[in-house]
């Protein structure tokens, strides 16, 4: 019940010779079984959804997904469906969204379900492009929204909110009616996408006010197969098990804490494979630090997650800048520590919505849910999709882990995880490897994460597993390796290839899996710093492009074979034919599986990809000479009616795409008035930083932003502006649309969201200076910028990103 614990023991020498870590997989028992309380779970076609302890399934069988949060109410509505589109590409399958009550009730007894605010049509949406939802209905949702999604008005009643007054589970039911309208005929049983709901969030309360929003929204029509809540913090009482699965989280860094240092409490502890399900960092301002455990029955759930920090915002008293590391890491941790649902707060940023009275952000100003300033409208959150939907490089890194778990997590998550007897000793041990193993008995999966945010991880030398398996001994690698600095990785061992055929182990990454006829071709990324080697039983065919093969004992290893798009290995295994594609670390964060034109392909692109129907959508920056990679390959590739030529490359067949060139016609700057003065920070009523009032923004500079003449607003472009200081405000017309508090990274602005065509707009931006010695916690690039100059308030450049797209469909199979 929860993380078995084998006999497991490192062993090192103090001599310097290689160092033998021993992991004994015992013969794994079946989990328990137990019982958990469902709502309707069978559509009318006969699809059923259902739980175990180890997983979500489908039909019976695992179900291996993975969920991002979207707000549909911080995004244009006729933007949605481009970037569902682009969440699928990236491997997710369930949108996670908030139902914000304060954006839907923000004057009492009037509604608003339109625009940006239409529930029902994003759902529709999420069903249309082929995605699954779970929507998280508050009434109390946090999300760095005003009184966390209390509209002001509830507030004013004097009700206990949160607890089961009558009064207040009152308006709580007629919230939950309108929601369960807005979702009719969207249902699981109805056919629909919506397979679960959660349920307040955050909630340290007695169990019993969960039940009855439990019942209060059956009672409406909420009838959902999965009823779920944040498994932080631990409850007050015990609920009854198995009627709310509880969902998990863990982010690399938080806006939220009172410190202003880096680092604080335990998110090093997100670094590290656990047992442990809870973590007490997150909101923490409001939920304070208790003790990090788990409940008795936690491990008798799945272990899915809800949170697992996509990036972070920054409040105005703590500037976190996130590195694209840090989300892999934390995420490939999570898998490893047990997880079976990945889900990604935030996965796609957003704007904040305009309110009718008031502004809608967190704000120590606001009487409810008021630890933070945040921006009035950012809410970027450097998610790997940004808040205008740019791409990141963590989105290509989460993709790539995602397309493991979709090809490799049936079998995964039926596999307990084994934690070493030897562990890093607390927070600052950077010497003894972290790593785990999830196994059935059989084969499994090696985790070794030697990254952490913000402290330099060394490279571990002379690096052995032994793995004892029931049915032999297994040494991962043959001789010792290195593990690298500020590195992740998965290896694999006993997986099955095909037809029978298991590769016993590999020092490389498993990526993904695609069958084309009697062809199985299985993808793999080699580590850089790493030699990738391959172990296969004797007595099988093997032809290899490149490397040696060694003959030892009853198995046979290729070594150091070159990474490419041609097989570095093919096993001739009778009627079929099974190849190994190894790709270096730059081609496996492009690579992308997708269904198009009848049938799963594989592609390699320097561009974003989309699939749509029968239409492949490439999205190509300034600079980037665009091509795409295609297996198996159509037999017709068009871009409009024009039949392109591609040439074979490896497996692969690629086409180079032609983009016309854009003149580089930079925006201009003219400023209005030069900053006066640095502001006088003060401290707000929950003892961290204010961010300014408008009489404190006069001390800003402030300049107008002439864009070209006849842009073209069809290219999506983004507005890249490079600046220092303290915060920057941009205004369309004098209406505010974006602002930003400066931690190092540009502010970008999508003026398609904003701008119509051939609108002749105001633009202006205003940046107020930011001083040396402030109460704000700064990344130490920021601090470095600060030296240099007291009270720095400059813009460093302007320019266009515009973003290229070109379609391609397919002619037959």
């Amino acid at each position: 019940m929860g993380l078995l614990l084998p006999l497991i023991s490192l062993l090192a020498s103090s001599t310097g010779q290689p160092a033998m870590l021993r992991l004994v997989v015992p013969t794994t028992n079946d989990r328990p079984v137990v019982q958990f309380s469902l709502g309707t779970a069978r559509r009318p076609d006969g699809s059923s959804l259902a739980v175990d302890p180890n997983s979500l399934l489908l039909n019976g069988r695992p179900w291996p997904v993975v969920m991002g949060e979207f707000h549909y109410s911080r995004c244009p509505a006729d933007q949605w469906r481009r970037e569902l589109l682009k969440m699928k590409a990236g491997g997710i399958d369930i949108i996670a969204t908030y139902v914000f009550w304060i954006h839907h009730e923000e004057i009492e007894d009037r509604f608003d379900w339109s625009g940006c605010r239409d529930l029902r049509k994003f759902i529709q949406m999420v069903q249309e492009v082929g995605m699954y939802a779970l929507v998280r209905c508050g009434p109390w949702c946090h999300g760095e929204v005003r009184n966390g999604g209390f509209p002001d008005w509830l507030l004013d009643k004097g009700w206990r909110l949160r607890t089961n007054d009558p009064n207040y589970l009152a308006k709580v039911r007629t919230l939950y009616s309108q929601i369960a309208e807005q979702l009719r005929g969207l249902l699981w049983k109805d056919g629909g996408p919506v397979i679960g709901i959660q349920l307040e969030n955050e909630y340290a309360g007695p169990a019993e006010h969960l039940l009855t929003l439990r019942r209060l929204a059956r009672d409406v029509g909420l009838d959902v197969p999965f009823y779920t809540r944040t498994g932080w913090p631990n409850l007050s009482s015990p609920i009854p098990f198995g009627q709310i699965l509880p969902l998990y989280g863990a982010y690399a860094e938080g806006f939220w804490d009172r410190q202003t240092t880096p680092m604080p409490g335990r998110y090093w502890a997100g670094f590290h494979f656990s047992r442990l399900r809870n973590d007490t960092n997150i909101a923490n301002e409001l939920l304070g630090r208790p003790a990090a455990i788990d409940q008795p029955d936690d491990t008798l759930y799945p272990y899915l997650t809800c949170e697992v920090g996509g990036g972070m915002m920054s409040s105005y008293h703590r500037r976190v800048l996130i590195r694209p590391a840090d989300i892999e890491s934390i995420a490939l941790v999570k898998l490893g520590s047990g997880s079976s649902l990945l889900g990604y707060y935030m996965y796609h940023g957003g704007v904040n919505p305009d309110g009718k009275a008031t502004t809608l952000m967190e704000s120590q100003a606001t009487r409810y849910t008021n630890y933070n300033d945040m921006p009035v409208k950012n809410y970027d959150f450097q998610a790997p999709l940004g808040q205008y939907g740019q791409i990141r490089p963590h989105y290509h890194l989460l993709r790539r882990l995602h397309l493991f778990i979709h090809d490799f997590g049936s079998d995964l998550v039926r596999m307990p995880t084994y934690l070493p007897d030897t562990r890093p000793n607390g927070p600052h041990d950077v010497d003894t490897l972290r790593w785990s193993v999830r196994s059935d008995g059989k084969a499994g999966f090696i985790f070794v994460n030697n990254y952490e945010r913000l402290r330099s991880m060394p490279a571990k030398d002379a690096i052995q597993f032994e793995i004892l398996l029931p049915s032999g001994r297994l040494a991962i690698p043959d001789r010792p390796i290195t593990i690298p600095q500020d590195h992740c990785l998965i290896w694999p061992f006993n997986l099955d290839l095909a037809g029978g055929i298991r590769l016993a182990w590999a020092t490389a990454r498993p990526l993904c899996r695609l069958d084309n006829g009697q062809d199985h071709v299985i993808f793999f990324a080699a580590t850089d710093g790493i030699p990738a080697y391959f172990c296969l039983p004797s007595g099988l065919h093997i032809e290899t492009s490149s490397g040696s093969l060694d003959a030892i004992s009853d198995t046979q290893i290729v070594r150091d074979p070159r990474p490419g798009r041609v097989p570095a290995i093919q096993i001739d295994n009778g009627p079929s034919n099974i190849q190994i594609v190894l790709l270096d670390r730059t081609d496996s964060l492009r690579l992308w599986k997708a269904r198009w034109a009848g049938r799963d392909r594989v592609f390699l692109t320097n561009a974003g990809l989309v699939v749509d129907g029968n239409e492949l959508e490439l999205t190509i920056e300034p600079g980037q000479a665009p091509w795409v990679c295609i297996y198996p390959c159509p037999a017709g590739v068009l871009r409009g009616n024009h039949s392109l030529d591609g040439r074979d490359d490896g497996i692969f067949k690629v086409f180079w795409l032609d983009q016309e060139a854009r003149p580089d016609i930079r925006p201009s700057l003219t400023l209005i008035r030069p900053a006066h003065g640095n502001r006088r920070i003060t401290i707000g009523s929950r003892q961290v930083a204010s961010a300014p009032n408008d009489l404190e923004m006069e001390k800003a500079a402030l300049w107008r932003i002439i864009l070209p003449e006849g842009m073209d607003l069809g290219s999506d472009p983004i507005l890249q502006v490079r600046y220092v200081g303290d915060l920057a405000k941009v205004w369309l017309d004098g209406r505010l649309i974006i602002d930003d508090f400066y931690n190092g990274n540009p502010l970008e602005i999508g003026l398609a969201h904003y701008l119509k065509h051939g609108q002749d707009a105001r633009l202006e931006i205003a940046v107020l200076p930011l001083a040396r010695d402030v109460p704000i916690y700064l990344p130490q690039q920021v601090i470095a910028e600060m030296e240099a100059a007291d009270g720095i308030a400059r813009i460093e450049d302007v320019r266009l990103i515009h973003r290229n797209r070109v379609l391609l469909t397919a002619t037959g199979i």
